[in-house]
């Protein structure tokens, strides 16, 4: 195994590991967004108001793009285990 294909294989981990997680941290970007615009129109500023609306949408967020994020791991899984022979050269 070179370097160029441990960095190929490792820029292929990262990028999935960024789809993976893209739903579910845009998720909570926008409800962070939205709830401190409340907070700041209402004149509300207790920290912990945030968490709970957070908590609640990444797991929505979870249920809906699970499939999806399952399928990508698993697709990388796959194709990381079936090129081992390939790799061990």
């Amino acid at each position: 195994m070179t370097d160029a294909l441990a960095i190929e294989i490792f820029r292929k981990a990262l990028f999935t590991a960024l789809l993976v997680a893209a739903p579910m941290l845009g998720v909570a970007l926008i409800v962070g967004i939205v709830v401190s615009v409340i907070q700041t129109a209402t004149s509300i500023q207790e920290q912990t108001l945030t968490f709970i609306p957070k908590i609640i949408a990444v797991l929505f967020s979870i249920i809906y793009f699970g499939p999806w994020m399952l399928r990508l791991v698993v697709d990388f899984t796959v194709a990381l285990w079936s090129s081992f022979p390939y790799l061990i050269r």
